[in-house]
């Protein structure tokens, strides 16, 4: 990957909604955060380290009253189980936009259970559960994009 690839990668970034990218293959690794100073890419192999320093992107004056109180509901969301992306792609509550939604919250899921579809290059994937318990919260908003590992539902253990 060279420097404009890099760059071009920072431009669509900037111009998405995505707050954080990583791109990883067996030559190098991208690691992108919207709120951070620096962009670090580096190469496994013995090819060299590239540090490309990258301005923050502005943030919305809304984004700041909501980021406050982000830190007292993660010590609050402690104790429940998270259901997390397994790939980039579109997350989807329901079959279709005529059907309902695979889970709601307050529902209980077992083990194995379809709890959303996330869409990738026109492939709609069934995502299961991989823990038991109760939805306290769903964290994504249906039809938008998620990234791996991102938490997509929040489980009060059973």
């Amino acid at each position: 990957m060279e420097i404009k690839d890099i760059q071009k990668l920072l431009d669509f970034i900037a111009h998405s909604s995505l707050d954080e990218v990583n791109i990883e293959t067996g030559e190098f690794k991208v690691s992108v955060k919207r709120n951070a100073v620096t962009t670090v890419v580096a190469a496994a192999a013995p090819a060299p380290v590239v540090a490309a320093p990258v301005a923050a992107a502005p943030a919305p004056v809304a984004a700041a009253p909501v980021a406050a109180p982000a830190p007292a509901a993660k010590a609050d969301d402690s104790k429940y189980l998270t259901i997390k992306s397994p790939m980039i792609g579109t997350f989807y509550r329901s079959g279709g936009p005529d059907k309902p939604s695979f889970v709601e919250v307050g529902d209980e899921v077992a083990t194995g259970k379809v709890v959303c579809i996330v869409e990738a290059m026109k492939l709609f994937n069934e995502i299961e559960s991989e823990v038991s318990g109760r939805i306290v919260k769903v964290l994504v908003e249906n039809a938008t994009p998620v990234e791996y590992d991102q938490p997509l539902f929040l489980v009060e253990p059973a």
